[in-house]
């Protein structure tokens, strides 16, 4: 009996220390394989970005991964024209239009960059909430002084890629 207590405590401290080997064997690759996500997910992210310039000021802006934002993206560069619309928006009618997936984002907030119908470009520069749908295009990276840049009346507004 003492055999066999032996015997199975030793088959256990074996398992143990396979499986202990096994893990941190795979660890190293789990992590390597991360690694290689990350820098894949930061070349995307890259892609995903865009430049939008007001009155000599320049705001980064981040995108959804989305067919309207690829669409949007071949676009570029574009200087538009944007009218004022409500004290708290901008808007241009795109040449083209571009494929939707709209929603009711229940709140707009400073720096939203959505998309109305199918070719109207919205930026907000003040945060509300709204019953209208949009589709998301994406959102400026750091508000500060975009509300100033905008300005009261129509504007001109260069985006580039």
């Amino acid at each position: 009996m003492k055999k066999i207590y032996g015997l199975v405590i030793l088959v256990i401290l074996t398992l143990i220390i396979g499986l202990t080997v096994y893990s941190f064997t795979n660890r190293d690759k789990l992590n390597d394989n991360s690694n290689d996500n990350l820098e894949k997910r930061s070349e995307k992210d890259m892609d995903l970005k865009i430049n939008i310039i007001v009155n000599g000021k320049s705001f980064t802006a981040s995108l959804v991964d989305s067919e309207t934002t690829k669409k949007f993206v071949t676009m570029l560069p574009l200087e538009l024209n944007m009218s004022e619309l409500n004290g708290n928006e901008k808007y241009y009618y795109l040449d083209d239009n571009l494929p939707t997936s709209s929603y009711s984002p229940k709140r707009i907030e400073v720096g939203d960059i959505m998309l109305f119908g199918n070719n109207c470009l919205v930026l907000f520069y003040k945060s509300f909430d709204t019953s209208y749908d949009y589709t998301r295009i994406g959102q400026i990276d750091d508000v500060s002084g975009f509300s100033e840049a905008l300005g009261n009346g129509n504007v001109t507004v260069e985006i580039t890629h």
